[in-house]
């Protein structure tokens, strides 16, 4: 699955820069709003790649739409040979029907059948135009089994079959891990609140004890040997981030088994991370 990067999208990241102009000229003129700033930054900046990830959603959508569909094409396609006609005339039979978001291409796949290229070529040509690796993987192994000579009736059936137990077990995988995928976020969100209290309620405690005590403070690692502040709100807020990224992949991983699904996961424990943060700290 591939995102073409369309002019739109530098629309918005031109709107996401003037409203970040205006951020700063708040934050500058309007004393009361200074606290909001981070906040406003955040939300910007989601709102600034906001259609890239629709259109990631979208597609991705789109693309387990071809799936569903892709089977039901190749059913068709498995009852029409049983009649005793070709793949090519096959295709061309079935080719009338409405297979949603897959019809374009099955269109094109019977055009190119009628101009006499190749059954193969076009078959490839199909699968690559879907950019479906699971279309992929099934038109390969259906060329590979008709050139070394078997039936294809039953090769088609076989593939067929392939891919509804695909289909079944990237759904029963998913279910298995729903509640867990809950649990990651939840455990998530409690580890940053605990961070947030510790950040806000404690440390500065510590810090103050620290302070009143001679020599205490390099004891307890808040300031350096030269006596340098080390700035921990950075050092706590750098960490969330990092936790949330790699917490995402790890969800994505589990419940898709793509790290590229993990991205959007990633994304929204990060915002969420963000906007915890700048919310309550009223800053980074």
């Amino acid at each position: 699955m591939n995102l073409k990067f369309k002019k739109i999208y530098i629309l918005w990241i031109i709107v996401g820069l003037i409203l970040i102009g205006l951020d700063i000229y708040l934050y500058f003129k309007v004393n009361s709003l200074k606290r909001w700033f981070w906040v406003f930054f955040v939300i910007i900046i989601n709102i600034s790649w906001a259609n890239f990830w629709y259109d990631f959603l979208k597609e991705n959508k789109r693309q387990k739409e071809i799936e569903e569909k892709f089977l039901e094409f190749i059913r068709n396609l498995v009852e029409a040979v049983k009649t005793g006609i070709s793949i090519p005339k096959g295709v061309l039979q079935v080719s009338d029907k409405d297979y949603g978001a897959l019809t374009p291409y099955i269109k094109k796949l019977a055009y190119q059948i009628e101009w006499g290229i190749p059954m193969h070529n076009s078959l490839i040509i199909f699968s690559n135009d879907t950019e479906n690796a699971v279309i992929k993987r099934s038109i390969s192994i259906i060329i590979e089994a008709d050139q070394s000579g078997g039936n294809i009736s039953d090769i088609l059936q076989s593939v067929s079959t392939s891919v509804v137990n695909i289909k079944k077990i990237k759904e029963e995988r998913k279910s298995s891990i729903e509640s867990q995928i809950i649990q990651g976020y939840l455990v998530f969100l409690i580890f940053v609140v605990i961070m947030m209290v510790l950040q806000t309620i404690l440390f500065p405690k510590l810090i103050g004890v620290s302070s009143s005590l001679e020599g205490s403070a390099s004891i307890l690692g808040f300031q350096t040997g030269e006596g340098e502040k080390i700035d921990l709100d950075t050092i706590v807020f750098l960490l969330l981030l990092i936790q949330g990224f790699f917490a995402g992949l790890v969800i994505g991983k589990f419940s898709e088994g793509d790290i590229k699904q993990g991205l959007i996961h990633s994304l929204i424990l990060m915002t969420l991370t963000a906007l915890i943060v700048t919310t309550v700290k009223g800053g980074i």
